[in-house]
């Protein structure tokens, strides 16, 4: 008899155990890879005072993490962890944006900055992927005379 409320009290207390412990443990988030820029663009992107923004999206396109890093070198390696969500945890699909500019404001992209977007869509704890900014929004050139004299017009690189 004694061996039997032994085993019962030993189950029961398993069960209350078990009850407590985490249904799937929370995989910690985590994202690397490399930002390059396409050549005609480089000087633009290593001038002083710049900074290179990696944008983390979920798939409605909702920032969930930045990563910001002031006065860059090409080719850039970045990890992005839990350290730099904008939420408290995350699962599910992202994308990838950089921006990369010398204003500091992000979301509004301004003549002059450059930006590039993944293809794909990733897992956190993804490795190895490739940003490339290769686009660059419009800088003021000039566009030549008229009546009033030399005039500016933005132009898309």
């Amino acid at each position: 008899m004694k061996y039997f409320v032994f085993l019962i009290t030993l189950i029961s207390l398993g069960a209350g155990i078990y009850s407590f412990y985490p249904a799937k443990k929370e995989e910690p988030f985590s994202i690397s890879g490399k930002v390059e820029v396409v050549q005609r663009l480089l000087k633009t992107a290593t001038a002083s005072n710049v900074s290179c923004s990696v944008i983390v999206k979920n798939e409605a396109d909702v920032p969930i993490a930045i990563k910001r890093i002031v006065n860059p070198s090409f080719p850039l390696e970045f990890n992005i962890n839990r350290n730099d969500l904008l939420i408290d945890s995350f699962s599910g699909n992202i994308k990838l944006e950089v921006q990369i500019n010398s204003h500091g404001n992000l979301g509004v992209l301004q003549a002059g900055d450059i930006f590039g977007e993944s293809s794909a869509l990733y897992a956190s704890g993804s490795k190895d992927i490739l940003l490339v900014a290769d686009k660059m929004i419009g800088k003021p050139t000039l566009a030549g005379k008229n009546k009033r004299g030399n005039f500016f017009r933005t132009a898309a690189w």
